[in-house]
């Protein structure tokens, strides 16, 4: 199967030979006869497998059909929707009636307001931002009947299942959507019911496995000679490559620490303004730099073909976002590799990633096997080690025992009978004695008449019980009065003043008192 088999309009066609497409990627060969059908589709597939073309060839083809209709497509990041509408304008080149525009946060306002001034029909931005001018009444999209909603995952990891939803409620609901994400989580499927219409499940291949033309290499080393063995590895090997850190701060340090030893470097993290971003990422596509040093934020949002190695200089907190990372190089059946720096702290967390991936590739096993001096228990592997224990509860079984019903225990004896006493249905405690047996208290808890008895205490001659009802052992206060002079009637009035209730201790004294003067007379007496 190849493009022009595809009942395609002339001039999409003719983009798509200028732009080398002529044989479609699995998830292509898929996804776009659906699409074109009108269904609706949730897809996910490995990082670089073709999945712009896959939603952007339908949807244009269905903006050439349907001249009144709009197309909105919604991505996590600003670097990913630049790159998605690049592709995009590429294949409208012969479509000028049909006009794009971006809308992105860190951008100017006002050059935004400007291309929703053209009327475009296809959107592309993140979800913040097109609900911003949503909300200033800049932007209507009762048009919109192509809906994308891409890395539909890293959306909702990063926030945005607010905007999005707000966004969707502005849609019309006759309308076709297509939605893609690398992961399948829960909260992705309880989305896909949400927003799509009985949609066609397409998966090319397992999402968490890494690409086989990556291969993967690790390098043990420490945290003094960590950077002397990146300058290693880039000096070593030739191309462009893509270095992940896990902090902004790290970033900005360790570009700054390779252009002191003569290896143009740029970084680029988070808190870079839009257009830096911007110029950053145009000028590693130029190969103005060799090295891009880059946190989590661009490992789902850069799509540069020349990127030959991958290296790893902290790993990532999220297994996931490993086979995202080294995704970005062996683009489109291309070649690379990728480098891990691990210590011996870090060596527990590349056994989880390695177990994560199930160590496909024997290139990552031969690697890996390297580590096995340092290794530790990972906290994965000590869970999976609790989980294979047999457990000691069973679930509880209803038995008859002296003609009653009753629910056994779920605790066994070390003889293996089930511990229970009396043969009637009661709840035992979850404590229990040394001798293994729940705990019971005597008294008759059950009985509605129960009370607790207050103390009681001997004070020489006196013995005194103090009652449980807290408002006997204090006497009613007497209500006092307070006079006030009105100036204006020239009278007086009298007003009641609240006074604190006093125990009445009078009894108690009395009775102290005739025990002294007794006892007195006794010793006279004497």
């Amino acid at each position: 199967m190849n493009f022009n088999e595809l009942e395609l309009n002339s001039s999409l066609k003719q983009a798509l030979d200028n732009m080398g497409f002529i044989n479609p990627t699995p998830i292509q060969e898929q996804s776009i006869p659906k699409a074109l059908d009108g269904k609706d589709i949730l897809g996910s597939a490995q990082t670089g497998t073709g999945k712009t073309g896959a939603f952007a060839i339908p949807m244009i083809e269905h903006l050439i059909n349907n001249e009144e209709d709009m197309a909105l497509i919604m991505l996590p990041t600003r670097e990913l929707a630049c790159q998605v509408l690049d592709i995009i304008n590429q294949m409208v080149e012969f479509n000028r009636d049909i006009k794009t525009a971006l809308l992105i946060g860190g951008a100017s306002m006002v050059n935004q307001l400007q291309q929703l001034k053209r009327r475009p029909r296809i959107i592309v931005g993140t979800p913040g931002r097109i609900n911003d001018h949503i909300s200033n009444y800049k932007l209507n999209l009762k048009a919109v009947k192509f809906l994308v909603l891409d890395e539909m995952d890293r959306m909702l990891d990063m926030g945005f299942g607010i905007q999005i939803e707000q966004v969707i409620k502005t849609i019309s609901k006759t309308r076709q959507t297509l939605m893609f994400s690398a992961t399948m989580p829960n909260e992705i499927m309880k989305a896909a019911m949400k927003y799509l219409n009985n949609p066609t499940r397409i998966a090319i291949g397992d999402v968490n496995k890494v690409t086989e033309n990556i291969k993967q290499e690790v390098v043990k080393v420490t945290d003094e000679t960590k950077f002397d063995e990146l300058l290693n590895q880039l000096n070593i090997r030739n191309g462009s490559a893509l270095v992940f850190v896990k902090t902004k701060h790290g970033a900005d340090k360790i570009a700054k620490k390779l252009n002191k030893e003569k290896i143009l470097s740029e970084a680029i993290h988070g808190d870079l303004k839009q257009g830096k971003r911007q110029r950053v990422i145009e000028s590693f596509k130029n190969l103005d730099c060799r090295v891009l040093v880059a946190t989590d934020l661009a490992s789902r949002g850069l799509d540069i073909s020349h990127i030959q190695s991958v290296i790893n200089y902290d790993l990532p907190q999220a297994k996931e976002d490993y086979v995202h990372r080294i995704g970005r190089t062996a683009r489109a059946g291309a070649s690379g590799i990728a480098i891990n720096l691990v210590s011996d702290k870090d060596a527990g967390k590349w056994r989880d990633i390695n177990r994560f991936i199930n160590r496909a590739k024997e290139n990552a096993v031969s690697a890996v096997k390297d580590m096995s001096d340092f290794y530790e228990t990972s906290s994965d592997e000590k869970r999976g080690k609790r989980k294979s224990t047999v457990s000691r509860t069973k679930k509880t079984e209803t038995k008859t025992d002296g003609g009653f019903k009753r629910k056994t225990s779920r605790f066994k004896s070390d003889d293996g009978f089930t511990k229970n006493e009396g043969d009637f249905k009661r709840k035992t405690s979850r404590f229990k004695s040394e001798n293994g047996f729940a705990k019971r208290n005597e008294t008759n808890f059950n009985s509605k008449s129960f009370k607790k008895k207050a103390p009681q205490f001997d004070s020489g001659n006196m013995r005194e019980e103090f009652m449980e009802d807290k408002d006997a052992k204090f006497s009613k206060p007497k209500m006092k009065t307070k006079s006030k002079f009105n100036r204006n009637q020239k009278t007086y009035s009298e007003k009641p003043v609240s006074a604190k209730a006093k125990p009445n201790r009078a009894s108690k004294t009395t009775d102290v008192k005739k025990v002294k003067k007794a006892d007195h007379k006794k010793r006279k007496s004497f």
